[in-house]
């Protein structure tokens, strides 16, 4: 007899099926698999408090390996941003591949009931995305065509800032993977607006920010402050800034620039973890939610070409370092 599990990991698998089989297509990819992982929807105060319980759900992703043969390949996961997984995240993956690294791309909202959190990201917390990408990293760990030590996290917004904040030891502590790291944190255009306890203690690796100095959806003012404190501990991080760009730069689809009037942001707040577990808005000192009065509606999307191609130069230059050893 089923159970509840096997039945929704064989209906996430078909939903893979539909949504990525084109993959197949491509040239530059030897293999593609689908897999099934499970995670668990943590509120932010769960998160930070430690909990391991939540909801169990299972998600699922597609594993690109760019090349034929069973020597272990470096690989990147890729963590969408608010609106889904997306067509830029594809490109990246895309890019990657023709590298010779292998990618993941995972859905953390398609299994949740979740279309995407563009207008409403009270339906699921902040800092889930950020178990999604420990357990991402612990099923690619132990696969026979991945070198453990040779995985990065990249994201993107939203996914950016599980890809920022996964360098967190607090947070690796208590909720990643044992005996697996990752060997870089690439974010592009992350919320740095959020202080925790004891997040300038990241990981010993390469962190690299990529943020346009435009951004009216989730300003760079707070990353830079982030990376300052950051660099007085000695970490390995840099943050560039892109003149004239905004939100989601790195998307080709935008060339013409793409208004949001009802999507949230919290571009002119500053929360911080005043206690374990206790997000406070950090003028106020009250509980922050997203009908906090500094939350705003209204943003910019919009592609910018010259950012784009050397935001792609400079990811590039550190998969070669990083990921290839070269």
């Amino acid at each position: 007899m089923e159970t509840s599990m096997m039945v929704w990991s064989r209906i996430v698998l078909g939903c893979l099926v539909v949504m990525l089989a084109p993959a197949f297509g491509r040239a530059q990819v030897a293999r593609v698999e689908l897999h099934v992982f499970e995670s668990r929807t943590l509120s932010d105060e769960e998160f930070l408090t430690g909990g391991k319980e939540g909801k169990p759900v299972l998600l699922g992703g597609e594993l690109r390996i760019p090349k034929l043969g069973t020597d272990r390949l470096p690989a990147v996961i890729l963590v969408h941003a608010s609106g889904g997984v997306s067509g830029y995240v594809d490109d990246w993956a895309q890019s990657l591949n023709s590298l010779g690294v292998a990618t993941f791309v995972f859905d953390s909202f398609t299994p949740r009931g979740i279309i995407n959190t563009i207008n409403d990201q009270d339906q699921l917390g902040r800092l889930a995305m950020i178990v999604d990408a420990y357990r991402a990293l612990q099923l690619l760990a132990a696969h026979p065509r991945v070198d453990p030590k040779r995985i990065a996290l990249m994201g993107f917004s939203r996914g950016g800032q599980a890809a920022l904040y996964a360098s967190v030891k607090r947070f690796q502590r208590m909720h990643g993977p044992p005996g697996a790291a990752y060997a870089a944190y690439i974010a592009f255009y992350p919320p740095c607006n959020t202080t925790f306890l004891q997040d300038d203690v990241i990981a010993e690796k390469p962190v690299r920010i990529f943020h346009g100095a435009a951004d009216n959806y989730v300003p760079v003012g707070p990353c830079r402050a982030y990376v300052e404190r950051l660099r007085k501990g000695g970490a390995d991080v840099r943050l560039t800034e892109f003149s004239g760009a905004q939100h989601a730069f790195d998307w080709a689809m935008l060339k013409t620039p793409v208004n949001i009037p009802q999507a949230q942001t919290t571009r002119r707040c500053r929360i911080e973890e005043l206690s374990q577990g206790r997000l406070v808005n950090a003028e106020t000192k009250q509980p922050f939610t997203n009908k906090d009065p500094c939350v705003e509606r209204g943003t910019t999307i919009a592609y910018d070409a010259e950012a784009a191609a050397r935001a792609r130069a400079a990811v590039k230059e550190l998969v070669a370092t990083v990921l290839l050893g070269k």
